[in-house]
């Protein structure tokens, strides 16, 4: 066994100083993840122009939902991958598991860059681009387990939670990386070009992230113990059963879910793209703008993963990875009002003083959610609100006797929509773009602005509250890939890992946008999709305060 492999046993290694193989091994772990991660936000960064390239066809509130469905596509299969690439992780090794994963990845980014649109190829446009979306969510769900389980099992004991904290700023650092080219590209090329075909370049210049990747990570040596125990005999022959089919480990497994991860993912999702969303779709920031907004606010949070990480050595996982879930939970409703009061002041005085109110039949308005892009939301009600989603504007809703033609009250003026359903295509785009024109001029007269004004907008304030959101992220996403490795025994801990953190990410973190979107457009309300991450970082706090165990002190290879 290596020399890191025998200071890793004992606890005496904690004083030490990083010796040059782990800062070898944390820096090549840590740089391939961060393109992975780069190349998996590229998409959700760029959600917006993706749908009008690949959605057409649609109203462009649903456009906008079925892109973020795309993009929640890729994180939906993250478990499946965590569940193939976790038995070959346990089985052949890590090192070579998680090369393979970022090979997928980039070129399955590369391709998006060169992908034909809708207006080329039609429905095949958007089915290859879902296809290569789940293969980015497969090459991600064997990733993180391997980069986490890597490093951890290279780390002294007292140290795994400052070693694994550096892996955990990679996907922060991998968006924030996104947003950086994104923000050159435009530059460089302009707005108009960027929207029409210099989008595609963030995407291919991932073919020189993977060439650097995949040539680091050749470089590695396999974890000491996964050395340790295929020497003497221990692998598991079946990693799959012994993890979630027995159930001593299945029990952990849940516990780091619902205990864990769960809430992990909503606070991770919330803080910086939920945030970043909210900022473009709602409050109506230019997207250069939103994302320089962001990118600072990453950039002086990120150190706090590191904070959180190394703390967690000394005082626990738990206690900091809760406390997270818990202050998240009940500050988001101020902090995102907040947002609104300095980053678009007169949206929030147009919303006071001239309040928006859709009055209609119940019956008359459907829940304009449409995945395969065949709904015709035509009637009364659906056209009002599918205008205003489309503008951000905040609304409440009233009941109208059955039958009722639907209206828009702005302040003292009401507006009357109009039954499209029997009318023709020309007809109704008439009618439409009537109608649309005097809610326009309705929402200006009422002071309701088109855009966000920067020169009303309180940049620093804006700065330090998503900065609060990210601090978040660090609290709840800095300790926690510790506290799971140290969870399972080596022969399993690759599978038994990567399940619940992406299931945990992927499913209740990766949906967070989409849901979230489509509560607010069913609603009116822009703050209530914030719901969603509350209800589950609540939970989180609940089951882990109760069940889950501290694992700080535990020694990773005597359970094996």
């Amino acid at each position: 066994m290596s020399n890191i492999a025998n200071t890793a046993a004992g606890a005496p290694a904690a004083s030490r100083p990083m010796t040059r193989e782990e800062r070898k091994v944390i820096f090549a772990s840590s740089l391939g993840t961060v393109f992975e991660w780069y190349d998996f936000y590229l998409y959700g960064s760029l959600a917006a122009i993706i749908a009008s390239h690949f959605f057409a066809g649609v109203n462009d509130t649903t456009a906008f939902i079925f892109a973020l469905m795309a993009f929640a596509a890729g994180f939906a299969v993250r478990p499946f991958g965590a569940i193939v690439f976790g038995r070959l992780g346990d089985m052949i090794g890590r090192k070579y598991t998680f090369l393979v994963t970022i090979l997928i990845m980039g070129l399955s980014t590369a391709i998006v860059g060169v992908l034909p649109s809708y207006a080329s190829i039609g429905i095949a446009a958007p089915i290859i681009l879902i296809i290569l979306r789940l293969l980015q969510g497969l090459a991600l769900g064997g990733e993180y387990g391997g980069a986490a389980t890597y490093v951890a099992e290279h780390a002294p004991h007292g140290k795994r939670g400052l070693y694994t904290a550096f892996i955990q700023t990679t996907a922060t650092l991998g968006l924030f990386l996104s947003l950086l080219v994104i923000w050159i590209c435009r530059q460089s090329f302009g707005m108009d070009a960027f929207k029409e075909w210099a989008w595609r370049v963030p995407f291919l210049v991932s073919l020189i992230m993977l060439a650097i990747s995949v040539y680091i990570r050749m470089q590695l040596n396999e974890s000491p113990a996964f050395k340790k125990m295929k020497e003497e005999g221990k692998q598991s022959k079946a990693p799959l059963t012994e993890s979630f089919l027995r159930w001593p480990n299945l029990k952990v497994v849940l516990l780091s879910l619902f205990g864990g991860t769960a809430g992990q993912a909503v606070v991770w999702y919330t803080g910086q793209f939920y945030a970043l969303f909210f900022l473009t779709k709602t409050l109506g920031v230019e997207p250069d703008k939103a994302d320089i907004l962001i990118a600072v606010s990453l950039a002086i949070a990120t150190p706090f993963f590191i904070f959180f990480g190394a703390l967690s050595d000394k005082i626990g996982r738990k206690k900091i990875i809760m406390a997270g879930c818990l202050i998240a939970a009940i500050s988001y409703f101020p902090i995102f009002k907040a947002l609104t009061h300095y980053a678009n002041p007169a949206l929030e005085n147009a919303v006071a003083t001239s309040p928006v109110k859709v009055i209609a039949d119940p019956a008359k308005c459907a829940f304009q959610f449409d995945p395969i892009g065949k709904a015709s939301f035509k009637q009364s009600c659906d056209i009002i609100k599918s205008a205003l989603a489309k503008k951000g504007i905040p609304y409440s809703n009233e009941a109208a006797p059955a039958g009722t033609v639907a209206s828009v009250s702005i302040g003292s003026v009401t507006l009357t929509s109009f039954e499209g359903e029997a009318l023709g295509k020309d007809e109704f785009k008439a009618k439409s773009d009537e109608f649309t024109k005097g809610l326009n001029e309705a929402l200006k007269t009422a002071g309701y602005p088109a855009k966000s004004d920067p020169a009303q907008m309180n940049t620093p304030m804006v700065i330090l509250l998503l900065t609060i959101l990210v601090i978040f992220v660090t609290m709840v996403y800095g300790p926690i890939a510790a506290w799971l490795v140290e969870l399972f025994p080596t022969k399993i801990r690759y599978t038994s890992m990567s399940l619940p953190y992406h299931i945990g990410n992927g499913w209740f973190g990766g949906f967070l946008p989409t849901v979230a979107f489509a509560m607010v457009a069913a609603t009116g309300d822009i703050y209530y999709g914030l719901w969603y991450p509350i209800a589950f970082a609540l939970m989180t706090f609940v089951i882990g305060t109760l069940f889950a165990p501290e694992t700080k002190d535990r020694d990773i290879y005597a359970n094996d």
